[in-house]
């Protein structure tokens, strides 16, 4: 959810906020977040962004001081995880795309007839959340898609059996 803005050089800028009332708000360059790749052991300016953009998702308590530690990784593991980026504690541009939406980034658009591991984890978290009763088998069949339909009727969005960005979102905020 945003609404384009164009800055003074004329590049577009997305308002990227989170869906809850106590959102805060964020700038972020719709076609890419240019920032830094972080790991264990980076320090700085970009560090404590990432500190701070980790508390605001509540997965980060400790100091904003810059400094990329054991604490901070495990945050990063845990909202990578959230999102449904590989869990390698490593900040690079979907990471930082995804600390900025508060969502998965990067997702395909699924629906009956999709096949592979992106299904597997749709239907993982469908059935860790009750939604889904079959085999975690990668294709998505009518149960798959009587899961999706259900959950998106749970979530107060269309119902249309397609996993898309809202759809996902939904998905994040479910435990997986």
């Amino acid at each position: 959810m945003y609404t384009e803005e164009r800055s003074l050089n004329n590049e577009t800028m997305a308002l990227v906020a989170d869906t809850t009332a106590q959102s805060h708000i964020a700038f972020a360059e719709t076609d890419r977040v240019n920032k830094p790749t972080l790991q264990m052991g980076s320090t700085g300016q970009a560090v404590k962004e990432l500190q701070q953009l980790l508390y605001h998702w509540a997965y980060y308590f400790g100091p904003i001081d810059g400094i990329f530690g054991v604490q901070v990784q495990q945050a990063v593991k845990a909202y990578q995880h959230r999102v449904f980026l590989k869990e390698d504690g490593v900040v690079g541009s979907l990471t930082w795309e995804a600390l900025y939406s508060g969502a998965p980034v990067n997702m395909p658009i699924l629906m009956k007839g999709s096949s592979g591991n992106p299904v597997k984890i749709v239907q993982n978290v469908l059935k860790i959340n009750g939604y889904y009763f079959g085999s975690i088998d990668g294709f998505f069949g009518t149960m798959t898609d009587v899961a999706v339909r259900q959950l998106q009727i749970s979530k107060a969005l269309p119902q249309d059996g397609i996993v898309g960005y809202r759809t996902w979102h939904a998905l994040s905020k479910l435990p997986h």
